[in-house]
């Protein structure tokens, strides 16, 4: 008989179709009649449905679909409304901040006046799209984990969109509303500022994104491997543990000395994921509002050495006052 151990095939029982434990009064219907797909189930649960969306639900994609197309009439108008340029050029087209000369004012539509609406937009969804999964979490009875985690993401949208362009005093030192244009605005921060990699924050922040890939691998291939002994049921394991959380101890007992339970796992790699947004954004916040040049930063304060004078010193001639 072929063992139950494979990396690719799971196991999928398929049980009558439902809608979920019944909602709390005054709580609108769920909407969709419940179906399933086979495909589906290869990676996660096969049903699909019912959604329930509500009133928190409806203004967030409401908002969010505005924000979307205003972004996507922008840029095909970039490309004189053509359709085909639009899809060769997606990647490169972009939605611009106002210019620098207009500070923190509200510029004309075609100066950046777009942007402004978009990111009003586009804020009041996200916002209210929290909003709805911390209120879905709290009367399902369920701990507030998922949104608080989802504020940390918030939490950097908002220093790179609003929180810094407005202790800049401009919103040009905003990201763009774009994909390549956004990688460009990263590596232009990071180059005018000194280079984000003398960033301390910016390095934690590095630290525990690979360090949650590193706890979800270690943690998922774990479970995997004591599938076979019921490692999947988790619950139970936590609460009445068996053979699978028994064998998962010892292994790494004795491959590292120490192992994390099956309930401290998932709090380990939910605080490293949790952490990589919260200090990315704190060093994105003091990035020219409080450290001007992250590599002197770094030099003064004897993290890094600074570079050998190989030449002379070449004085800046917009310094001394001389003509080109």
């Amino acid at each position: 008989m072929a063992e139950y151990q494979n990396l690719f095939t799971s196991v999928q029982p398929v049980g009558p179709l439902h809608d979920g434990v019944p909602l709390p009064r005054g709580d609108d219907k769920r909407t969709g009649t419940p179906f399933l797909v086979h495909l589906l189930g290869r990676i996660g649960n096969a049903q699909i449905g019912p959604v329930y969306l509500g009133t928190l639900g409806v203004a967030s994609l409401l908002f969010g679909t505005l924000a979307f197309n205003i972004i996507g009439f922008n840029m095909l108008a970039s490309v004189d409304w053509s359709p085909i340029e639009l899809i060769r050029q997606l990647f490169w087209l972009a939605l611009e901040p106002p210019p620098p000369a207009y500070g923190l004012g509200i510029p004309p539509l075609a100066q950046g006046g777009w942007w402004i609406i978009v990111g009003f937009m586009l804020t009041v969804s996200i916002l209210l799209w929290w909003a709805r999964t911390y209120r879905r979490a709290r009367q399902l009875g369920l701990g507030t984990h998922v949104a608080w985690a989802f504020a940390a993401a918030i939490w950097l949208y908002l220093v790179c969109g609003l929180f810094r362009p407005i202790m800049m005093g401009s919103w040009s030192e905003a990201v763009p509303f774009g994909i390549f244009p956004h990688l460009d605005w990263v590596s232009a921060l990071s180059l005018r500022y000194g280079n984000l990699f003398y960033n301390p924050f910016h390095a934690l922040s590095i630290v525990f994104l690979y360090g949650s890939v590193l706890l979800f691998a270690m943690h998922g291939a774990t479970i995997l491997a004591v599938s076979r002994f019921g490692g999947e049921r988790e619950i139970e394991q936590i609460v009445d543990r068996g053979t699978a959380s028994e064998r998962a101890a010892l292994f790494w007992r004795w491959t590292m000395g120490f192992n994390a339970t099956m309930e401290s796992i998932h709090r380990w790699a939910w605080w490293f994921a949790v952490l990589c947004p919260l200090v990315g954004g704190v060093g994105i916040l003091l990035t020219g509002t409080v450290v001007d040049n992250w590599y002197l930063w770094s030099v003064k304060h004897h993290v890094v050495p600074a570079y050998p004078l190989v030449s002379p010193t070449v004085l800046d001639p917009a310094i001394l006052g001389a003509k080109p």
